[in-house]
């Protein structure tokens, strides 16, 4: 149960996060810096009890790498959206909701913007603190956040950045999106955590035969 927790409190404030800072508007770097930060601390701070995935993606790559059971697979989805929806009631409280949602017009291309960054966030993540090279570094929650930062700069404004299915259904009930277009993340972000396994496990040979 304590792995559960970890991974609701974790998600919470990551989605916290997102929302108090993209609904107020932050202008600049702020939002993409603050959210990059927020998982970034969250995965130092769990990631000796439940692994920090704090993602349903990352959770998806981390059992196909061969480094999660798969009984903890739903209870961590359960804990990553349930996270996601409370952070999102308690970000919409605290800060109010202003504005429209934003609208996806192209469909395809923000699939493949969310597909390609959370490939990149569960091959970093794979590689940074599940991986025989990289054990017991000090550096892998600051690799694993900043790689969300980097997407969030890169393609936020194509997808609205979720590289991660919570957040998306965070953003969504946060009616940041719409939350009829979340499908898109939901799809495009498993599909990027399911192939960074395999990715890994090309690139890593002596690791994947754990």
């Amino acid at each position: 149960m304590n792995k559960y927790i970890a991974e609701f409190i974790g998600t919470f404030f990551l989605v916290l996060t997102v929302g108090c800072t993209v609904i107020p508007g932050a202008a600049g770097v702020i939002a993409p810096l603050a959210i990059g930060a927020a998982l970034m601390v969250m995965v130092f701070a769990t990631g000796h009890i439940s692994g920090g995935h704090l993602n349903p993606a990352i959770t998806l790559a981390v059992f196909l790498r061969g480094k999660c059971p798969a009984s903890d697979v739903i209870p961590y989805w359960i804990a990553q959206i349930l996270a996601g929806i409370a952070a999102a009631f308690v970000a919409v409280y605290l800060c109010g909701k202003s504005g429209t949602p934003m609208e996806i017009t192209n469909v395809p291309l923000a699939m493949i913007a969310e597909f390609v960054f959370t490939f990149a966030l569960a091959f970093v993540m794979l590689n940074v603190a599940t991986a025989k090279g990289t054990a017991n570094n000090s550096f892998y929650g600051l690799a694993i956040g900043m790689t969300v930062m980097v997407g969030a700069f890169a393609v936020g404004s194509i997808s609205g950045g979720a590289f991660n299915p919570a957040v998306a259904v965070g953003i969504g009930v946060m009616k940041l999106v719409n939350l009829s277009q979340i499908w898109i993340h939901i799809v495009a972000d498993l599909v990027g955590g399911a192939l960074a396994a395999f990715a890994f496990k090309i690139v890593n040979p002596g690791d994947a035969a754990d």
